[in-house]
């Protein structure tokens, strides 16, 4: 919106979250949740972002990398008025109005800053803040009315009368300002309360004794507005949020089996008739294309997967790549940049480490596949181990197209198998095999007629039979 600005207050550390981390770095859904409060008020289209940092102002910042905030450092917190202070010399001279909000309120809707924002152009008012009733009000601060209803002032908790303590109305710290009057009357704010801090909302009763025109806008559902400050807090909000997305991907036609067991962060993309079943998490920049079908107990992170692809049950799939139609699972591990090709089948217990396996390619059966460039078409045995590591560096392994491994090989690092070769059953290969070679490297067997025999007729103290 045009002649609009927005202020976010993110600079505490949020003790009782009992934690070294700034409060707003805490994930919720896969995203810190100051992010979440910048994504919303970003819908609205703002001349400007401000974010008023302190504690851990590092990560704060890195927490919004690339984003078009400005940031100011609030170097000691003292309270909402001195977090408006310190970006004072960004605000003189704008025009319009300022949003303020704060940065542990993840569950606040674009919708509802804008419905404060219209709600207070068409109004006129100098100041207008969002209220909300609730029957447990302990924490907030108290909405102070006239006899003929209209705001005089917010009281505190600390600083309210046991009788002020008794209002329902609360102060869940929404604002929007015309800026020149804010301006004029946070100069007037003082410290002289019970926290020894600068209240923000002062400027309230400031602009009230002037005149100047205040409206509340009482908001439905107060707990849409509640801030986050302990760990349980935090886990209500990142279950609350993880609904909310579940229910705008079965919106868009995705079918979850059990919606309340099923994790989905809030940056994971799910196309049309996917089907996910109970107990699946999919993280991170996961990408899961249409058709595809995720069985129980599977964990996804930062991943594309490709239209029609069976995920079977408890697979951890992670940085990689799966191709259109390829079956995973079940108990497989596919890590750090692997890529699996179209039809590909990669079976139980398999692991596939920094690899790629070719469309068309299968390895069905308890298999170890690190550094290795695998071909079309090409045969991973059971039991197959690419040996990549010296003790000192990784080597890599290449398979090429129409490759047959049979079960229980070792192939020594760095090697190559040939186009069409075939390796056979219970072999260590350690040197390369030509194309259309059959490679064996073991043992000839060694049968010993009647040893059984012999071995029952032997004495106990004699029973060293050749």
């Amino acid at each position: 919106m045009k002649d609009l600005n927005v202020l976010i207050m993110a600079a505490g550390k949020g003790t009782r979250m009992v934690s070294s981390r700034a409060k707003v770095l805490h994930p919720i859904c896969g995203v810190p949740m100051l992010r979440l409060i910048c994504d919303a008020a970003r819908l609205l289209q703002p001349d400007g972002i401000i974010v008023v940092i302190g504690y851990d102002a590092d990560l704060v910042r890195a927490s919004l990398k690339g984003s078009d905030v400005n940031f100011v450092l609030q170097t000691e917190q003292r309270g909402t008025g001195h977090a408006v202070m310190v970006a004072r010399d960004l605000l003189e001279g704008m025009s319009g109005d300022l949003l303020v909000l704060y940065g542990d309120t993840p569950k606040i809707r674009h919708e509802t800053l804008r419905k404060l924002l219209e709600h207070h152009r068409g109004s006129g008012a100098a100041t207008t803040l969002l209220t909300a009733e609730t029957d447990d009000p302990f924490g907030y601060g108290r909405i102070l009315r006239d006899a003929s209803g209209r705001i005089e002032a917010i009281i505190e908790e600390k600083d309210a009368t046991p009788e002020q303590r008794a209002i329902r109305e609360i102060n869940p710290g929404l604002y929007c300002f015309r800026i020149p009057p804010m301006l004029a009357a946070l100069d007037r704010i003082s410290d002289k309360n019970a926290q020894g801090e600068y209240y923000l909302t002062d400027i309230v009763s400031i602009q009230r004794e002037a005149g100047a025109r205040i409206e509340a806008l009482l908001h439905e559902d107060f707990p849409e507005l509640q801030g986050i400050n302990t760990r349980a807090e935090l886990a209500a909000t990142s279950r609350t949020l993880r609904l909310r997305k579940n229910q705008e991907l079965m919106a868009r036609g995705v079918s979850l089996v059990d919606p309340e067991s099923t994790y989905v962060d809030l940056d994971v993309v799910v196309e049309k008739d996917v089907t996910v079943h109970p107990m699946v998490t999919l993280q991170g920049t996961t990408r899961v294309g249409e058709g595809v079908t995720i069985h129980s107990g599977c964990r996804i992170r930062d991943t594309v997967i490709e239209p029609d692809v069976t995920v079977l049950d408890s697979c951890l799939i992670t940085d990689s790549h799966i191709g259109h139609g390829a079956t995973v699972g079940p108990f497989a591990r596919v890590r750090d940049g692997s890529s699996v090709g179209g039809r590909c089948r990669l079976g139980n217990f398999v692991e596939l480490a920094r690899s790629t396996l070719g469309e068309g390619s299968k390895a069905a059966h308890h298999a170890y596949l690190g550094d290795a460039s695998i071909g079309r078409d090409v045969n991973i045995g059971a039991g197959v181990i690419t040996c990549n590591y010296d003790g000192a560096r990784k080597h890599a392994t290449i398979i090429e197209d129409g490759a047959f491994i049979g079960s229980d090989c070792q192939l020594v690092a760095p090697i190559r198998v040939g186009r069409g070769a075939y390796v056979a059953a219970g072999s260590c290969i350690t040197q390369d095999v030509p194309p259309d070679a059959l490679a064996i490297a073991r043992e000839r067997q060694n049968i010993k007629p009647e040893w059984v025999k012999r071995r029952k007729r032997a004495k106990p103290e004699n029973d060293k039979l050749p």
